[in-house]
């Protein structure tokens, strides 16, 4: 999997771009890097574009991924809003959505990129 991380144009959210096969092993790091940008930049909103990617981690793999890799992790913004943009026909990371938001992270799933960043900046108004 490849990935890019930047700041939207505007400041306000960390934008984090994947593509091609997503595994518990291999979203780490592009988690824990955005995640250090926002801390560098004190800003707790992200836009995950996975629109090229998929997720191919089975059920079991998602779980341990969300509770054991990203919850207890130091390097995690808790306080992190995470708008994920997908294809509309991709369903691969619905289970990863439920599985996020049940271990205390605020994650929401799109299929269309607009509602996502309107999601994110009217979040970031209301802090």
């Amino acid at each position: 999997m490849s990935y890019k991380i930047s700041l939207s144009k505007d400041g306000n959210y960390i934008e984090l771009e994947l593509e091609g096969n997503i595994t518990r092993e291999s979203s780490m790091k592009p988690n824990l890097e955005s995640h250090a940008l926002g801390k560098k930049l004190g800003i707790h909103h992200y836009l995950v574009d996975a629109t090229k990617a998929r997720n191919i981690e089975s059920v079991t793999e998602n779980y341990q991924f969300a509770y054991k890799d990203m919850a207890p992790h130091p390097g995690i913004d808790r306080d992190a809003i995470a708008a994920f943009v997908v294809s509309p026909d991709d369903h691969s990371h619905d289970f990863i959505e439920t599985v996020l938001r049940n271990a205390g992270f605020s994650a929401t799933l799109f299929r269309d990129r607009a509602l996502a960043i309107r999601f994110l900046l009217e979040g970031i108004s209301k802090d």
